[in-house]
């Protein structure tokens, strides 16, 4: 991740997949996941920014890099990469940081060095120009 927007430095979600976030067989986690995560990651970055949730507008590129699976820990990270009067560019990653190793034991995990990128992707999202404020 690079430049940074007006001092709002990037904004990190970590979090561990569960069994109810494996959508598919071998506990494939569903790809609509991590983009849940880039809309919380969205989000914090305009409340940040603009003192306002906003709205998430589009997708300009998603790119799914690598399977994730119930018991991975992701990490995801996004930031502002331009701003308009009302828009937002960012740029998101989604990366692994541990994975289990049921094959060890039930029990066994090991941290990934360095963690797996998983996905990626650009968006744009809008607050209205009524709704801007600076956060104290």
């Amino acid at each position: 991740m690079a430049a940074r927007d007006e001092g709002t430095g990037p904004v990190t979600l970590r979090l561990r997949m569960g069994q109810g976030d494996a959508h598919y067989g071998g506990g494939l986690v569903d790809g609509a996941r991590l983009l849940a995560l880039f809309g919380d990651v969205a989000t914090e970055l305009l409340v940040r920014r603009d003192g306002d949730e906003g709205l998430f507008r589009a997708y300009d590129a998603v790119e799914f890099l690598a399977p994730v699976h119930a018991g991975d820990f992701i990490e995801a990270t996004g930031e502002i990469t331009r701003a308009g009067e009302t828009s937002r560019a960012m740029r998101f990653e989604a990366r692994k940081v541990i994975r289990p190793r049921a094959d060890l034991s039930d029990s066994a995990a090991e941290v990934l060095d360095p963690p797996q990128l998983v996905c990626r992707a650009s968006g744009t999202c809008v607050v209205p120009k009524a709704r801007q404020r600076r956060p104290r």
